[in-house]
């Protein structure tokens, strides 16, 4: 394994009030899908699918060997009916050759237990997490929790690079124009929380070569309520974070309904971190999150532009 660490001052980005309006303005109520494309475009993707990657038949073959994998705990294996890993994947286009950079897999790193076996002979891997020079105590512990998961299995996780995404100290994890796809699971609402949203963004685009997607899920806010640019609750508007892609240079390719919930109310005591996997209120009222599940998400997929 090996670890970059980079460091550089951060580029502000602002994202048009009149761009945003308009895209909350689009951005209402409709019945799930497994895919729809981006408001306003008159029944066309904004980009065309041909010119993106496809899921090809044996990365999904190997996708569903690893699904089913000894190395996965049954309490991750459970949260596939929320997270629906496989189809997630597929929307993305991930395939086994890519260089993939995952932003944030947390402590437990629930993706890598996935990408890091399916992308190990033809691909790569990189693990893009907290700053190693941060002085909090979660992200030391989180970081040292993950290091001690790859190192523990190096069959699986012994080609990952792990490297860091963190404003404003780790702001270039890795070489310009260098990755294929980008992935982040519920992350942007702790970036809006942070102001660092735009520069993490920005960042992302920077690693992608030209062409290359990034996948983005995260808690959706209701699309009647007011845009909260700090997603105190955990929920993110949809528009608004379409607004603030494309702000960092991203075209909106496609949206999924694969991660929707309709039984999400999104209007509880602690936020999204009341229903599960967090259970923030204990055992208060737990049949009744148990039977909501996890959280409402929408699935986003944008591309850098191609080279012209």
């Amino acid at each position: 394994m090996s670890v970059t660490r980079s460091h550089a001052p951060s580029t502000a980005l602002f994202v048009g009030l009149a761009a945003i309006l308009c895209l909350i303005g689009a951005c209402t109520s409709r019945p799930p899908r497994a895919e729809r494309t981006p408001a306003g475009a008159s029944g066309a993707p904004a980009v065309e699918k041909a010119a993106l990657p496809r899921t090809d038949s044996a990365t999904l073959l190997a996708l569903d060997k690893i699904l089913a994998g000894p190395h996965r705990s049954d309490a991750n294996r459970a949260r596939d009916a929320y997270r629906h890993p496989r189809a997630t994947l597929e929307f993305f286009g991930v395939r086994q050759e890519q260089t993939v950079m995952e932003i944030w897999p947390g402590a437990g790193g629930w993706y890598t237990e996935l990408l890091a076996p399916l992308l190990r002979d033809k691909g790569h891997y990189l693990a893009a997490g907290w700053d190693p020079k941060s002085d909090l105590k979660f992200v030391q512990d989180g970081n040292r929790s993950f290091r001690s998961k790859l190192e523990a299995n190096p069959e699986l996780y012994g080609k990952v690079t792990v490297t860091a995404l963190d404003y404003p100290g780790a702001i270039n994890p890795a070489p310009p124009d260098s990755v294929d796809l980008v992935l982040t699971f519920r992350n942007l609402h702790n970036w809006l929380a942070r102001d660092s949203a735009a520069a993490m963004l920005k960042a992302m685009y920077t690693a992608l070569k030209p062409g290359g997607v990034l996948g983005l899920v995260d808690h959706r806010a209701d699309p009647n309520a007011p845009v909260d640019p700090k997603a105190k609750t955990g929920y993110v508007n949809e528009a608004y974070a379409i607004a603030l892609a494309k702000g960092a240079g991203f075209e909106f390719v496609a949206a999924s309904e694969i991660n929707a919930n309709p039984k999400d109310t999104r209007d509880y005591e602690q936020g999204v971190w009341t229903l599960p996997p967090t259970w923030r209120l204990g055992d208060k009222d737990r049949e009744r999150y148990a039977a909501i599940g996890e959280s409402d998400r929408f699935t986003l997929k944008f591309r850098k532009p191609a080279a012209r």
